[in-house]
């Protein structure tokens, strides 16, 4: 991973930590804690964020850029997504057990809000509320991402069912 450094202005990220699905329905105050474990990494087009296989650590919120999600099998690669600004990536690593599934990597220069998944998993001990309202906000957009990719599953195989 790239230097992390705690670089953030409260007025400037907390705007945009109530925008993302994880941290919905947060009250200022918790919008504040996780304000205060954030660091900042940046990366160059092309540097890997994360790699297939690779235990997970952290939970990324793009800031700037453009961030394509791959698979790499036998020496190929497949891109299956692109997120940019106001996403957020490796969250499922949070109530996971799984290494990464895909590699995410930098499409042009990115700056990334970063969450060590050991200090959201301290919230356990600490803020039982954040952190439950943040295991639930984390299954809703894990299960968004699964319905979405039943539907282009679906939408593939009657394309291949019933071809033009």
């Amino acid at each position: 991973m790239n230097n992390l450094t705690p670089l953030f202005e409260v007025e400037t990220i907390l705007p945009i930590l109530s925008k993302i699905s994880i941290f919905g329905g947060f009250n200022s105050s918790q919008l504040y804690n996780i304000f205060r474990i954030l660091q900042r990494a940046d990366y160059r087009a092309g540097d890997y964020i994360f790699t297939q296989g690779e235990a997970p650590t952290h939970i990324y919120i793009i800031l700037e850029g453009h961030v394509k999600m791959v698979e790499e099998v036998e020496g190929s690669s497949y891109q299956l997504f692109e997120f940019g600004q106001g996403n957020c990536i490796g969250e499922d690593s949070l109530i996971g057990i799984h290494t990464h599934s895909l590699s995410a990597i930098a499409v042009d220069q990115v700056r990334l809000a970063v969450i060590p998944r050991k200090s959201l998993l301290d919230f356990y001990n600490t803020d039982k509320d954040l952190f439950s309202l943040l295991i639930l906000n984390v299954a809703r957009e894990i299960s968004r991402r699964l319905r979405a990719t039943d539907n282009l599953l679906l939408h593939y195989i009657d394309k291949v069912s019933h071809p033009e």
